[in-house]
């Protein structure tokens, strides 16, 4: 394929971008090459500022679960904004879109909008340490909340570590405040506790890690938090941003049957607009300006074009009685596809899936956490990316990000696709 009018764009953007784009994975340095410039999408399918069109795998990072330019959420935008795009007062439609969000997650009475997944994240922090008393929070390695300073932090071993910044501009009094445990490994959570007794406000979790490729939780671990976080007066938040609405109605509380103490949203509950969400029950919420004193606030928080897009797409979703089994179906075709060609192979290779999150690992045995995901073979992921990109399938342009599937993508789309995955093995 030709990038021509793409790596021009690529150019042009450089010297007014830091890095040619507003989000650091879609240039490209996690594979090489230029990256490709987007100009429309419908369905499964994204057009490029070349002509080239590509099954998409990427859905926007998971918000397009019912396929690119879907009508009703596109409709509902048109209406919407010729009766205006903002004006900073509450509108009836926020109501309605709380009300159907509330009823379709389990454990939650109230829901607060903001305009990211990013600042659905900061906000929850900051509602669990108001209400708790407490400074520090557990997070994973590997797991992905956004880019506030709170969760840009790496750490040493040992349980009792304090959390150093992964990123210049955190400051060592933020990281002192992030304890960094181990995904899937229960018993370094329990040490991280034991040693910063009553001082801890919240565990954080992707409760299926996508920053890390697709990495489901292992038996009973989400379980054990859950039961941690009751013995020791923590909250539990499920950050929700990729799974919410999109591996159930009701997220992975639904799935798992396991309740947050709060909830965040993003991606599908925006139908593909800028929107985050955090929900809890009224006992938490409360605490929340301005009924209570922990202070959050946005401008254009509760946006009418937002607002619109993400009720035409929940509604989609509560209507649809088989889209969930729909979707699993389809991954599961992927992924048994997929594995029958690499098995025929030389490649050493890992797929985890669950509902329609998927990823392909280029290493041998079980990919857990954030360590054995790091030792994917990087080189082979690249040349696979760009073969497939060669041959029309978009795939994120990184082996730490999972992919999504959405209900536009058809079984023929899936067999170019296991295709082309064919082309690559024996190259």
């Amino acid at each position: 394929m030709l990038y021509q009018r793409s790596s021009a764009l690529f150019k042009e953007a450089q010297e007014v971008i830091p890095g040619g784009v507003n989000s650091p994975v879609r240039a490209f340095k996690g594979v090489g090459g230029t990256p490709i410039f987007a100009k429309s999408a419908k369905g499964a399918y994204v057009y490029d500022e070349d002509g080239n069109r590509f099954i998409d795998y990427i859905n926007s990072w998971g918000p397009m679960l019912l396929g690119h330019a879907f009508p009703p959420v596109v409709d509902a935008v048109i209406d919407k904004a010729k009766a205006g795009t903002s004006f900073g007062m509450p509108t009836a439609l926020e109501t309605e879109i709380a009300e159907l969000a509330v009823s379709m997650v389990p454990n939650i009475d109230k829901i607060r909008f903001v305009n990211s997944g990013t600042e659905a994240c900061m906000s929850a922090i900051r509602l669990a340490r108001g209400f708790t008393g407490r400074d520090k929070i557990i997070k994973f390695s590997g797991c992905y909340h956004g880019h506030s300073d709170s969760f840009l932090i790496a750490a040493g071993s040992g349980a009792s570590t304090f959390g150093t910044p992964n990123s210049p501009g955190v400051t060592q009094g933020t990281a002192k405040d992030t304890l960094l445990a181990d995904y899937n490994n229960l018993e370094h959570v329990g040490q991280i506790i034991e040693a910063n007794k009553n001082e801890i406000a919240a565990i954080i979790i992707e409760p299926v890690a996508g920053n890390m490729g697709c990495i489901p939780p292992g038996g009973g671990f989400l379980e054990g938090l859950r039961d941690l976080c009751d013995a020791n007066n923590m909250l539990l938040i499920f950050d929700e941003v990729m799974t919410g609405f999109r591996l159930a109605k009701g997220g992975a509380q639904e799935l798992f049957a396991i309740n947050a103490d709060i909830v965040c949203f993003g991606k599908v509950i925006g139908g593909g607009l800028p929107v985050g969400a955090f929900a809890a029950r009224n006992e938490i919420m409360n605490h929340l300006a301005p009924l209570g004193p922990v202070y959050q606030a946005g401008t254009l928080s509760g946006n009418p074009l937002a607002m619109a897009a993400g009720l035409a797409m929940l509604k989609s979703i509560d209507a649809d009685k088989e889209l969930f089994n729909r979707l699993e179906e389809k991954t599961k075709y992927l992924h048994k596809g997929i594995e029958t060609i690499l098995n025929d192979s030389e490649i050493a290779f890992t797929i985890n899936r669950i509902g329609s999150m998927i990823s392909v690992h280029f290493h041998e045995g079980e990919v857990l956490d954030f360590k054995t995901a790091a030792n994917g073979n990087n080189e082979t992921f690249k040349r696979f990316f760009h073969s497939m990109l060669n041959q029309g399938i978009y795939i994120a342009p990184s082996a730490f990000e999972t992919w999504f599937i959405t209900d536009a993508l058809s079984y023929e789309d899936i067999d170019e696709t296991i295709k082309a995955v064919s082309e690559f093995a024996k190259s």
